[in-house]
């Protein structure tokens, strides 16, 4: 019988490292903790402890962890949201140097809902204009969410247009018609919402509407366990996602 893969869990007392910890307690055959540091923790050592690591934490870790997973040599699953440009270009260097895989969300609803936005926007067009509304609970720090903004790149590939041309945050006063080609990002906060994300295609005379809904994190956690399953197996190179993990990319573009 094969050994559990020990998991370095950074971001261990988020609400998303708690629906992990719970999670692999409840499958001690296939997974066991080895290290869980806190935010005063030196990350050199707990990385070093584990097969893989794990990362829930904030934004401000990236550079240290980076360094510790590079220095060990050990793969890395980020969850981490909230990364400018210049945090993914170090993402993307270190995938050069060790196995990455980086989703702003690790449900496999979550990832058929991108895959599915980006088939819908091929065939309904440029005549459908393109809205995205997210819900989370009150105490989500970053907006909008990591899986929004993520939709809204899927949408914008799929036009092959840059996202920064055309997105729009929110709207507030005399505005002007909508400019074609707009993609909108809307972010509703408040209650305990674990997450709700819809993508609007609004064309003259009809509207289509997909839309996820999560009523557990354990979804997400347990998402984020089978991609560092996964993840162990695949050589360094590229930043790996989700749609990599369940073999989405293979069923068109």
């Amino acid at each position: 019988m094969s050994h559990p893969l020990s998991l370095t869990l950074v971001g261990a007392t988020g609400r998303m490292g708690l629906a992990i910890q719970n999670c692999v307690r409840r499958e001690p055959e296939r997974f066991r903790l080895a290290a869980l540091p806190g935010r005063s923790d030196a990350l050199a050592e707990a990385v070093a402890a584990a097969d893989v690591v794990i990362d829930f934490s904030l934004p401000a870790t990236l550079d240290e962890l980076l360094a510790a997973c590079r220095a060990a040599r050990k793969p890395l699953v980020i969850g981490t949201t909230g990364y400018d440009l210049a945090a993914r270009d170090l993402i993307a260097s270190a995938a050069g140097e060790i196995p990455l895989l980086l989703a702003s969300n690790f449900s496999v609803g979550v990832n058929t809902l991108f895959w599915l936005a980006r088939q819908a926007t091929l065939i309904l067009g440029p005549g459908f204009d393109l809205e995205i509304v997210e819900t989370h609970h009150r105490l989500k720090r970053d907006a909008p969410s990591g899986t929004a903004v993520r939709l809204a790149e899927v949408l914008a590939q799929a036009r092959e247009v840059a996202l920064t041309d055309v997105a729009r945050h929110g709207r507030e006063g005399i505005v002007g018609a909508r400019p074609a080609g707009e993609i909108g990002l809307h972010a509703v906060r408040g209650g305990d919402v674990v997450g709700e994300h819809t993508v609007l295609f609004a064309g003259d005379g009809e509207r289509v509407e997909l839309t996820h809904r999560a009523s557990s994190r354990e979804t997400f956690a347990l998402g984020a366990l089978r991609a560092a399953a996964w993840l162990v197996q695949q050589p360094a190179g590229r930043v790996y996602d989700m749609e990599d993990l369940l073999g989405l990319r293979q069923l068109g573009s």
